[in-house]
């Protein structure tokens, strides 16, 4: 078993930055994919980003590219979302999860853990 947990999640106005962390615990995720989504009320989950299992493949949703960059750190058991130029359009549950393959997929249903997820609030 895998044990997801996001932090860095809050309430920053537009154009600000927010650094999300996702601490897996349980198993090494240095073998696998590692992904981030995110779910505005009202609406489904949507893909956000993803990084293969070394962080040499990266892939982003184009509402995203240029402004959010994702990274891991292997050692560290620990994967980033690193989000700038904020937009109220980003606020949203934002979740981390495991892949069931090494390669950065950017659909759900290829991920098979997945975190509690971390509110991130977008003021005009």
């Amino acid at each position: 078993q895998v044990q997801l947990v996001e932090s860095g999640g809050g309430l920053v106005q537009t154009g600000g930055s927010l650094r999300l962390s996702c601490a897996a615990s349980g198993r090494k995720i240095s073998s696998y994919a590692m992904g981030w989504f995110r779910q505005a009320p009202g609406k489904e989950r949507e893909f956000v980003a993803a990084i293969s299992y070394s962080g040499g493949g990266t892939k982003y949703a184009d509402s995203v590219k240029g402004r959010f960059t994702i990274s891991r750190d292997n050692a560290k058991n620990t994967v980033y979302l690193q989000m700038n130029s904020l937009k109220p359009e980003d606020t949203a549950v934002y979740y981390c999860a495991r892949d069931s393959d090494n390669l950065a997929s950017v659909t759900a249903s290829s991920y098979v853990y997945w975190g509690q997820g971390t509110q991130v609030t977008v003021s005009s």
